[in-house]
């Protein structure tokens, strides 16, 4: 660190000249380097920073000019050495000193200039090299880090180590991503952060802010930050922790940018593997495990194949769409991990996620099949416009190309799932859509809804008048198997009440509902009907697609 002017009074060989403080500024700036001369203009000599050492010459005609023209060149200050040309300071430069808060110093002795400027000198240029040496050993530090692709916890801890002070690592929400509290309390370190973190401005380059004097230093591309470093305890030297705080950033900004190269890479592989396996166009059993198994694909005694079908919130934004989309793909990848599994992923289409999984071994898949699912559903539930998903699992098999086949019936499932109510259900197979699934596949077939408006064309019609519930009625009567007490208890009616309108359903429809076949075939309308409530939502999502 630079010494200041007092620094440089108190050395001894200055002490010897018996200094005097006539006038001027502050002691206490730092001084870059030390001057010796006897001349009036040093305009041309001097860069700034400079404590000027005279035997008083310059002093003896125009003292005032001569003052003015060292603070026009930035002089940190003047020591003259009384005696050979003048004996004592004019009264008008001591006033001229005050006036431009320009320090001017006496020596009542003499005093060897040559060995102020050698101690001076010697330890500004210690300094420097120990400036030197320090950004040196920053820069190795934290380039080492990068290059083991260390975490973000990892580059916040070696900071903190550096400066031997907490540091913070912030998102853009003001929510702590990582930190190294070091001597602090936890507790006492990130006590109400979002809220003193929001008093902190935001800058976008490193400097000391906010009613606590944070230094921080933005971390991402330039106008593309996404978070920023915190220093928030006073620390000794600025210039170091600016400089520490601006290699970790870098650190960190290179590391999210590999790793985000370095996903994007491993996912075009992977999507392009797995659509090798939908197309067919791998035959070779050995073939596909190898390059699944070199893309983190575990081995694994059996593969199961699952499709996570997606709605949204509809957006004309393009930009937006797509961010979303890469968001979900991460959160099903990181699910993926949190559950400890592998997987290949894909996302064929807009809504559409396709995985093939590694099983566990046997008597641990469908607990983490289950675990899974959860957090599949968790980490897609926090993104803005995820309105539901489904997930559909298709049937497992020892090899992976039959695994790969499977993914049909598993978007087949997911797809039927949307349909369903919401039942609680973090994943659905074959068993759980039935004949849902077969009406899922027929149903935009003419003749299959001809069949349901020809079933139920008298209640729809009746419905349509009288805006009453005779539909619904006749729905949950078919769903319990036509039991008409639990179908009252369900309505909370009382039985006569209840038999009045199935008996108005009777006679709308034209059938006997005690009759099996007509309570199967209404079943089977009523299921048509249903499928295609959501119909526009879906065909809207399809236009999307294409």
């Amino acid at each position: 660190m630079q010494p200041t002017v007092r620094d440089i009074l108190d050395l001894p060989v200055l002490q010897r000249g018996e200094p005097e403080v006539v006038g001027g500024g502050s002691l206490d700036r730092r001084v870059r380097w030390v001057h010796v001369s006897d001349l009036y203009d040093l305009s041309n000599l001097l860069q700034g920073g400079e404590l000027v050492l005279t035997t008083g010459r310059a002093l003896v005609d125009d003292p005032v000019g001569y003052l003015e023209g060292l603070a026009a060149a930035n002089a940190i200050g003047l020591v003259v050495e009384l005696g050979l040309h003048v004996d004592a300071i004019p009264p008008e430069a001591a006033e001229a000193a005050d006036r431009l808060a320009l320090p001017v110093v006496a020596l009542h002795r003499e005093v060897r200039f040559v060995e102020v400027t050698e101690e001076v000198h010697r330890s500004i240029v210690a300094d420097q090299y120990a400036e030197v040496a320090f950004a040196r050993n920053t820069h190795e530090a934290f380039t080492d880090l990068s290059m083991k692709r260390a975490s973000p916890g990892e580059i916040v801890d070696a900071a903190a180590d550096i400066l031997d002070a907490p540091v913070v690592l912030e998102d853009l929400a003001r929510q702590v991503l990582a930190f190294a509290a070091q001597d602090v309390e936890t507790a006492e370190l990130l006590s109400d952060w979002e809220r003193r973190s929001r008093l902190t401005p935001v800058s976008h380059e490193t400097e000391v802010c906010g009613p606590e004097s944070w230094i921080t230093t933005p971390v991402g591309a330039h106008r593309q930050e996404w978070g920023r470093l915190v220093a928030p305890r006073p620390i000794g030297n600025d210039a170091r922790t600016r400089m520490t705080l601006e290699r970790a950033a870098q650190a960190l900004a290179l590391g999210r940018m590999v790793e985000r190269e370095g996903t994007a890479l491993e996912q075009q592989a992977q999507s392009g593997l797995v659509d090798e396996l939908r197309r067919g166009r791998i035959q070779d059993e050995a073939e596909a495990t190898a390059r699944a198994h070199a893309l983190g694909l575990r081995p694994a005694l059996t593969y199961l194949p699952v499709t996570i079908r997606v709605s949204e919130t509809p957006s004309a934004d393009q930009v937006f769409t797509q961010r979303r989309r890469v968001r979900m793909l991460d959160a099903i990848r990181h699910a993926v991990r949190t559950s400890r599994l592998t997987a290949l992923t894909t996302n064929p289409r807009t809504g559409w996620f396709d995985l093939l999984v590694s099983q566990p071994p046997s008597g641990s898949g469908p607990d983490a099949l289950h675990s899974l699912c959860t957090e599949i559903h968790a980490a897609l539930g926090r993104i803005d416009g995820v309105v539901r998903c489904t997930v559909g699992v298709g049937p497992d098999s020892t090899r992976l190309l039959d695994a790969a086949g499977g993914l049909a019936e598993s978007a087949h499932i997911a797809d039927v799932a949307q349909s369903l109510p919401q039942d609680g259900k973090v994943c659905h197979r074959s068993a759980d859509i039935r004949l849902r699934g077969l009406i899922a596949l027929i149903r935009t077939d003419q003749r299959v809804q001809a069949f349901a408006e020809a079933e139920l064309r008298g209640l729809l019609e009746h419905r349509a008048r009288h805006d009453d519930d005779l539909l619904d009625v006749l729905r949950a009567y078919l769903e319990l198997g036509g039991n008409k007490a639990e179908l009252a208890k369900r309505l909370r009616i009382s039985r006569p009440t209840l038999y009045a309108k199935l008996a108005t359903v009777e006679r709308l429809l034209g059938v006997d509902l005690d009759d099996a076949e007509s309570r199967t075939s209404l079943h089977a309308a009523v299921l048509i009907l249903d499928s295609h409530a959501s119909a526009p939502t879906r065909a809207a999502r399809t236009s999307r697609d294409a």
